[in-house]
């Protein structure tokens, strides 16, 4: 880690004198911008082999632009520099009480969260499991008679509402940062359809809502999401209103939970009673004893953590993240607000440029961020020459291959299973930036942000950015760019 603060004067010193010029834009580029009626105007792009100086390509390289997920590159290569890829959240435990031989707790459960991004359903099972055996010798822990008491607070009360970004708090993709969070406080809907019966059979996991069913229609499957006529309203249960088409199969709908506030204590105490436990009281929220705990359970490394973050572009991960590695020495709560700030500063002092770069969180999930394709390309560069360069390329899709990337894989051509890649995608916003290894097996770095109304379909013109890169970039003679 020692060798970072150098490696960011070199690089600062290799790419600071570059001539800014425009780079004439490839006519593949050219034409799928004019196809999408989206101006060059609205684009940044940077493209540089990684042994070269000089870019192969830059266009709107200083001007900022929002660039949606890619800010999660930021978020990953700022935890792995300053707490290492084994790093892992630790979530203790603490029996308060006297147990007695035959499995009582005559006392409290305290939970303390610490912000461990991926406490999962399974992984709540295994924390629970582990409290049941946590006093070898005597029988398990099946009944506490009094409370699961949880400490949330190392973070600090979020002040946003899940429909404040899009008006949409059902997406997932909203769910707001909590200090203990569950499952991703969200519910998989399973929608299996019964011919014979003439219905489609709806559940949940984890099952908080009791089974449903809607009549099955004829027709091909098509809109099915429309056709459920989902009724989702915060403080009730959603709600199926409509029907399924027959010709579906068995398909699955996860939405956020619209009772965030009670989510936790509801599937604490649901798998607790799976698990065969007993609750005399509930759940309430209280700080954490001072003494030593009676286990901890261990989150993955942070390594594992982010290709789930990146890959996936898990918003709520990302957020949870930053929160974490920003969270004050002194054991204080983190704020939102101060996480970004860190973020800002982490960043500016290996990026630089001018104007600076905005930042409003670890996601990118904000309409105010800005970023210039430079700025990107520079931490590209930065993470490529540094140790932690294999586990942080290593958590970026695979073009073609998984995560946002693993459709159509035909779009890529020869960039197929060569080229890792985060995605970034808001309304007005379609973005990528990573590595591509080209067809000659030169490594190159890639950044290409696009903000335009117009931008959902200048997605081809990014895929040929990505292919001309895998055929090493080739000269392109100058000329005008008016797509």
């Amino acid at each position: 880690m020692r060798q970072l603060p150098c490696l960011v004067a070199s690089l600062l010193a290799v790419l600071t004198p570059l001539a800014l010029a425009q780079t004439p834009l490839p006519l593949s580029v050219s034409v799928a911008l004019r196809q999408a009626q989206v101006p060059a105007e609205a684009v940044g792009l940077w493209v540089q082999a990684i042994d070269e100086e000089q870019p192969r390509l830059q266009w709107q390289a200083q001007t900022p632009l929002n660039p949606a997920s890619l800010v999660k590159l930021l978020t990953s290569f700022a935890a792995l520099e300053r707490l290492g890829p084994a790093w892992t959240w630790a979530t203790p435990v603490w029996l308060q009480g006297r147990l007695d031989e035959r499995g009582g707790l005559d006392g409290d459960v305290h939970i303390k969260g610490n912000g461990d991004p991926q406490m999962t359903q399974e992984r709540l099972r295994q924390l629970l499991r582990r409290l049941q055996q946590a006093q070898p010798g005597l029988r398990e822990l099946r009944e506490i008679r009094g409370n699961f008491v949880l400490d949330r607070s190392a973070f600090a009360p979020t002040e946003s509402s899940p429909a404040d970004f899009d008006g949409e708090p059902w997406r997932p993709a909203n769910v707001q940062t909590d200090a203990l969070v569950l499952n991703y406080k969200t519910l998989v809907y399973s929608i299996r359809p019964d011919p014979a019966r003439q219905l489609a059979w709806i559940t949940a996991e984890p099952p908080l809502d009791p089974p449903a069913s809607v009549p099955l229609t004829a027709g091909a499957c098509g809109d099915w999401r429309s056709g459920l006529k989902l009724q989702w309203q915060a403080g009730a249960r959603p709600r199926f209103a409509g029907s399924y088409p027959g010709a579906c199969s068995e398909l699955q709908w996860t939405l956020a939970d619209p009772e965030p506030a009670s989510y936790t204590a509801r599937l604490l105490l649901s798998t607790w009673r799976e698990l065969g436990g007993q609750i005399s009281g509930g759940v309430i929220d209280g700080p954490a004893p001072t003494a030593p705990p009676s286990l901890i359970i261990q989150s993955p490394p942070l390594a594992e953590l982010l290709r789930d973050i990146n890959k996936n572009s898990n918003n709520l991960m990302a957020q949870q993240l930053l929160l974490s590695l920003a969270r004050p020495a002194d054991g204080s709560a983190a704020t939102a607000a101060a996480a970004a700030q860190w973020l800002s500063q982490w960043f500016e002092a290996r990026a630089g440029l001018e104007p600076p770069a905005r930042l409003s969180n670890g996601s990118g999930l904000a309409r105010d961020t800005r970023l210039s394709a430079q700025q990107l390309a520079r931490l590209l560069l930065l993470a490529w020459r540094s140790p932690l360069m294999p586990e942080f390329v290593a958590s970026l899709p695979l073009a073609g291959v998984d995560g946002t990337l693993n459709r159509q894989p035909a779009r890529f051509g020869g960039a197929q299973g060569r080229a890792h890649l985060k995605t970034g995608s808001l309304r007005d916003v379609v973005a990528l930036a990573g590595y591509v290894q080209s067809s000659s097996d030169k490594r190159y770095l890639l950044v290409a942000i696009v903000n335009h109304a117009q931008a959902a379909v200048a997605r081809p013109a990014l895929d040929a950015l990505v292919r001309w890169v895998a055929q090493d970039a080739p000269a392109v003679q100058s000329g005008p760019h008016k797509p």
